[in-house]
């Protein structure tokens, strides 16, 4: 009896001491997670999660022993309770809270979600790199030469990258080494990197910089609406500034907008047609091949305008914005890495080869669109086209700006700034409509005292493009995937945060001495 008394105390008192010394092996982890760092390999990622759980034991002191102790003859009943406990008991693998209760594995299905292939994948991403704004680019070539070249490659093989690392942060790990998406959004994963000091900064952040640049989208779409309108009929007694507002009359309808169901029938019809377009620009260029002027391009930096043409070039490849909705829809989310490496070849080459033989043909003469160059005859129709392409894909980056707006200031809640913008049947109420009848008069007066279309191009990829596709996902990775990544991953983030910080600094800076030059001096697209 005496024996088994102290074989008894024995257990106790080494079970106490091995509960005491994870105890505080867990309070060390809890502490460095919490200042932002994490554990340097898998088995002490591993042994910080078994630690934390025997910590949760430990804060639960006699009443876990009691329970389990009144349980014992119950079995099921004692597993169940521990295993409804087990979810609160258990962290991130980066430190920063309870992990979701209802984890997407890589590769699975959601069976409540319609699911899209990756070729549907590939023709959104497409659309959003390949857009209209390329007829920016030939300008952005006439002050860099061969170095403009360059950047459209470099800038295509970072944001690739950026993409990939960005949906690589909405998945950890669990105990069994399995990938599984804890995260959304581009949102939840700043805030998982904010976390648990500023839970919400991040995602205030993400959302300022998503608003500012769907809107830049609008004001951009609404300018050169007005300049295509303005060069295609140079005899017609209406200035530049008329004719936007001759757009924003047609666009006044999408304040009405509850989805966009009926606008996306048109986004295949307006990708056709741009293509078209594409193809006509350069067969008229190629019909000029004997005049190209070679020995303009040179290597060369316009110092002053240069910069400009960096934040052209980026914003024309941002598509990270949408980027986490995409693949959390792929029926197969293991061929994105694949997908984002054959649409953005193939912009690559677009790009550069529109560029390259649009500047050849023009040289000096380059406007900011490229569609101005154009002779008289084909410029009218060409740019009536893209007035229509322009006036369609308004509504897009219209409604998503709105949402995003409505969630973050004007959603339901007792965390809303203001009240809920529908009533209890869903519909739109009258300020709600005023609000977004505003926004749509706010992106008209910013296009016309600011008509200035490679400028605003150029100050809106400094400023937010430079931020979503190369400073944040790069920053993002290190934050949260920093236990796993190899040394050349940690150099390639950092040299795109540094690089991508000093393109956006320097970019803006001069988009906005070009801004102030133009007013000073009066001068037009």
């Amino acid at each position: 009896m005496a024996h088994l008394i102290r074989h008894k105390l024995t257990n106790k008192l080494t079970n106490t001491a091995h509960t005491v010394s994870n105890k505080s092996q867990a309070k060390v982890s809890g502490v460095f997670a919490r200042l932002g760092f994490q554990a340097a390999t898998d088995e002490e990622g591993l042994g910080f999660a078994e630690c934390d759980d025997l910590d949760y034991d430990y804060r639960q002191g006699m009443q876990m022993d009691v329970l389990q102790g009144e349980e014992e003859g119950g079995g099921m009943e004692g597993e169940e309770g521990l295993d409804g406990l087990e979810g609160d008991s258990h962290y991130q693998r980066d430190g920063t809270g309870p992990r979701p209760t209802s984890l997407k594995t890589a590769g699975s299905l959601d069976e409540d979600k319609p699911q899209i292939t990756t070729w549907e994948a590939g023709w959104n991403v497409t659309n959003a790199i390949q857009g209209m704004f390329v007829l920016g680019l030939p300008y952005a070539i006439l002050h860099g030469g061969y170095l403009g070249l360059f950047l459209i490659i470099f800038a295509a093989v970072v944001c690739c990258y950026t993409g990939k690392i960005l949906i690589a942060c909405l998945y950890e790990e669990n105990e069994d080494g399995i990938k599984v998406r804890v995260r959304d959004s581009y949102v939840d994963i700043a805030n998982a990197c904010c976390m648990p000091r500023f839970p919400t900064l991040g995602g205030h952040v993400v959302n300022v910089a998503q608003i500012i640049e769907l809107i830049m989208t609008c004001i951009l779409y609404v300018v050169v609406s007005g300049n295509l309108m303005y060069n295609s009929f140079p005899g017609f007694p209406v200035s530049q500034k008329a004719w936007s507002v001759v757009a924003t009359v047609a666009l006044l309808p999408c304040a009405f907008l509850k989805n966009l169901k009926s606008v996306s029938k048109f986004s295949l019809l307006c990708s056709l047609a741009h293509f078209v377009i594409n193809i006509l620009v350069i067969a008229y260029c190629l019909s000029r091949a004997r005049e190209w002027a070679w020995e303009k391009v040179k290597f060369y930096i316009d110092v002053k305008k240069f910069p400009i043409s960096i934040g052209i070039i980026v914003f024309s490849y941002t598509s990270q914005i949408f980027l986490p909705s995409l693949e959390g829809n792929m029926q197969k989310p293991s061929e994105f890495h694949c997908m984002m490496d054959w649409t953005h070849i193939s912009a690559c080459v677009l790009k550069g080869l529109f560029a390259l033989v649009a500047y050849l043909t023009w040289a000096d003469t380059t406007k900011e669109v490229i569609t101005d160059n154009l002779p008289s005859t084909i410029r009218a129709v060409v740019n009536i086209f893209l007035v229509a392409k322009a006036l369609l894909s308004y509504p897009l980056p219209f409604f998503a700006a709105v949402e995003v707006l409505e969630k973050s200031l004007f959603q339901e809640g007792g965390r809303s700034m203001f009240p809920d913008c529908y009533g209890p049947g869903g519909q739109l109420k009258t300020w709600g409509l005023g609000l977004r009848i505003t926004l749509v008069v706010f992106t008209l007066l910013m296009a016309i005292f600011v008509p200035h279309f490679a400028l605003l191009m150029g100050l809106t990829g400094s400023l937010t493009g430079a931020g979503l596709c190369f400073l944040l996902p790069s920053l993002f990775h290190l934050k949260l995937q920093w236990r796993s990544l190899l040394w050349h991953h940690v150099f390639f983030d950092v040299a795109i945060f540094v690089i991508g910080g000093i393109c956006a600094i320097s970019g803006f800076i001069h988009s906005v001495e070009g801004l102030i030059e133009a007013y000073r001096y009066n001068i037009h697209d």
